[in-house]
Parts: C-alpha cells; sequence; structure tokens
C-alpha cells in the first residue's frame, strides 16, 4: 500500500497483511468486526512479543470506531506504532488500511491502542528488558 506525500497513509511498521474471505462476512456481506479485531490483536500481538523478547498478553483495547467497511478481497494491513512502555507493559496503536480492487487510493478503516504485559512461561508479569526499558538515545 504506497502513498504519496500528498495522500495520506498509514503510519507505523506494517505487522499484517492478509486478504479477508466470504466466510469472514457478516450477514449484510461486509466483513465482521470481530475478524477484524482479531487480525489487529494479532499483529499488535507480533510487535509487543517482538519488543518484550518472549510471551505477552493484552490486557486492553481501548476504543475502535470503524470508519468504513472492509470488503471480501480486500487487501487490509495492519500497521502498529510503539505509543509508550512501562516496567512490563507495551502500548501500541494499531491502525488499519484496505486497498480494494477497484480502488487507487488505500482507505483507513480505523485504529484502536491496544495495551499488552510481558508475561514469563507460567504466566506471570515480567519486566520487559533493559533495551526496551531504556533505549539508548
Amino acid at each position: 500500500m504506497r502513498h504519496s506525500e500528498h495522500t495520506p497513509g498509514p503510519s507505523g511498521e506494517l505487522a499484517l497483511q492478509i486478504v479477508p474471505m466470504p466466510k469472514d462476512t457478516n450477514a449484510n456481506g461486509d466483513i465482521h468486526a470481530g475478524w477484524l479485531v482479531g487480525q489487529m490483536d494479532l499483529a499488535a500481538a507480533a510487535t509487543a512479543g517482538r519488543l518484550s523478547q518472549g510471551r505477552t498478553a493484552t490486557v486492553a483495547i481501548e476504543g475502535m470506531e470503524f470508519i468504513s467497511p472492509v470488503r471480501v478481497g480486500a487487501q487490509v494491513g495492519c500497521y502498529t506504532k510503539l505509543v509508550d512502555v512501562g516496567r512490563s507493559s507495551i502500548k501500541l496503536t494499531v491502525e488499519v488500511w484496505t486497498q480494494d480492487l477497484d480502488e487507487h487510493q488505500p482507505r483507513k478503516v480505523t485504529q484502536s491502542t491496544f495495551v499488552f504485559v510481558a508475561i514469563d512461561e507460567d504466566g506471570c508479569i515480567r519486566q520487559l528488558p533493559d533495551e526496551v526499558l531504556h533505549p539508548q538515545q
């Protein structure tokens, strides 16, 4: 999904790209919100896991508004951007952009903030690695 300097585009890094299929639709024939939220969570979890260098768990999803429907066959991109880190938590913004087969410009569909906590193999909260907590400036 390319964009020029004059057209809006995604913020962050591409974390997941997928094409929804007819099985992912609601009764109106549009991709249902639950499917889209699941893809967003997968994208955010991949980024959080990479940053935390291990297991993470989703602890919060902050507000979401759907701007436009997602159509079957559209190229869906989930972009993640680090917002903040705590001792054991990671906050990411996830933007979803789609590119329909018959459209030239990508469309923003939704965005939300996801909060993850780093966990160990037993499922207990753990501290994030030092390089995440204290990045070199």
